[in-house]
């Protein structure tokens, strides 16, 4: 039964473009193979077996997750607005933000359905409490991601270009703490101004990126998980999807079609 609403209905047809273009069937082929390679390095392991192998598949998932995610987005918006399938929905009545939401809902389910399809894998081997609460941030991760990826293609406006912005900025987002800590460390020479200057740039940065580092942590599953962590995903979650949808909704609208 075809979905009433405009989100909705622009959301249904995201979903159901991804299932024509076989990504669950890539999805599921993917997992099989993580599945083979947790198998395969559990034989090898000499000890700790099982956390080795929750550790190998927490990894990998979350990276076969995301780049799956930005991949599809941004090639999926791009191949519309060449085919003029994005001219044909506004000059409907429709708005531009219930275009927006809609892509973005489709999105959605689209990553929720590739993450309760690992977390499915990797009951095998985690606890279900930690594996849910870890779930819950992988999803957040994923929403963050899929902003992302729509406003550096309304930014550039081409596909490598937009999906290298997203990558790096994933990556950096990942890895800003560990920066910070080398920006500061004792071997270095602080009392130089070019060593000041890069550890005040540094700290610049980390302030305006998400800490995506606190996000979807291996040790969770490994030792795990402390539920009030959760309130600090939750609350960086809204705060950086609220920007990156106000910044996506203003890029949007400035475009012409």
């Amino acid at each position: 039964m075809m979905p009433v609403n405009k989100t909705t209905t622009i959301a249904y047809y995201t979903f159901r473009e991804a299932t024509q273009n076989q990504l669950f069937v890539l999805t599921l082929i993917g997992l099989v193979c993580l599945l083979g390679v947790a198998e395969f390095v559990g034989d090898l392991a000499i000890s700790e077996t099982r956390q080795f192998q929750i550790s190998l598949l927490a990894n990998i998932g979350r990276w076969f997750l995301v780049i799956t995610v930005a991949l599809f987005v941004i090639t999926s918006m791009i191949r519309e607005f060449n085919d003029k399938g994005c001219d044909l929905i506004l000059s409907l009545p429709v708005s531009k933000p219930t275009y927006y939401f809609g892509k973005l809902l489709g999105y959605f389910l689209l990553g929720l359905v590739i993450a309760l399809s690992l977390s499915v894998l990797m009951l095998l081997y985690a606890d279900t409490q930690a594996l849910m609460i870890w779930l819950i941030s992988l999803v957040c991760e994923a929403v963050i991601v899929m902003a992302l990826s729509m406003l550096c293609l309304f930014t550039f406006s081409n596909i490598t270009i937009a999906f290298i912005a997203t990558i790096s900025f994933y990556m950096l987002s990942r890895s800003i703490d560990a920066i910070q800590l080398i920006s500061v460390s004792p071997i270095l020479e602080t009392n130089t101004i070019s060593q000041e200057f890069m550890t005040s740039l540094v700290n610049l940065i980390a302030f305006v990126l998400p800490d995506l580092s606190r996000f979807t942590r291996t040790e969770w599953l490994v030792y795990g998980v402390n539920i009030d962590e959760m309130g600090f995903v939750l609350v960086q979650t809204a705060i950086y999807l609220t920007l990156l949808v106000a910044a996506g909704l203003f890029d949007l609208s400035r475009k012409e079609f």
